[in-house]
């Protein structure tokens, strides 16, 4: 099987991200953003969506960071699936912790959409403002061509609904991203077209 790896290097005048994706890895990652919460989060993309991370990104702030963050692993898993022959594709995931439950869909179907219902209450979050998070997903999905649907079903403190839906997101990317051996080789659709 191809190495479904990609490297993505981003550089403007508000942010230098380079980025490195294993989707086939063991859940490693060197995540570097500068922002404590947000390292946590990606690392548990990578941690429960046992995908290979590293990440090493600087911004000149919060929001144009986590834009281009999402934007470069967008585009890396775009690059690292191809074709996206023998993908599941779609998949789903919930995630409980502690008093928080979270649950997220993904299509792998080449078109960017997300549907998100986020309800955070203003928890601090050590300084990470909760509306990046709905940032974040919105280009991701964009970048990486994928419906995502993520809601927050309930919980009480904000880090733990963000941990629970970052976790969900891991899950739910990894079964989409796996390779279904029955039909290896073929696109995973009527159409036999997956945009890239």
């Amino acid at each position: 099987m191809t190495k479904r790896m990609a490297i993505v290097k981003r550089e403007t005048k508000e942010t230098n991200i380079s980025l490195e994706l294993n989707i086939d890895g063991s859940g490693k990652w060197e995540i570097n953003t500068g922002i404590k919460m947000f390292n946590h989060l990606l690392s548990q993309v990578a941690r429960h969506g046992a995908f290979d991370i590293k990440l090493s990104a600087k911004g000149d702030d919060q929001h144009h960071l986590v834009e281009d963050v999402a934007i470069c692993l967008g585009k890396a898993f775009t690059q690292a699936l191809g074709e996206k022959q023998g993908i599941v594709r779609m998949a789903d995931a919930t995630v409980p912790m502690d008093d928080a439950l979270a649950m997220v869909a993904v299509d792998i179907g080449g078109r960017g959409y997300t549907v998100l219902e986020l309800p955070f209450s203003g928890n601090d979050m050590a300084g990470f403002p909760t509306d990046l998070i709905r940032h974040f997903l919105e280009s991701l999905a964009i970048e990486a061509r994928l419906n995502l649907h993520a809601k927050v079903v309930y919980g009480t403190n904000d880090h733990h609904r963000a941990e629970a839906l970052f976790k969900a997101l891991g899950r739910a990317l990894d079964t989409a991203t796996r390779i279904d051996e029955r039909i290896s080789g073929e696109l995973p659709s009527t159409k036999e077209l997956l945009e890239r």
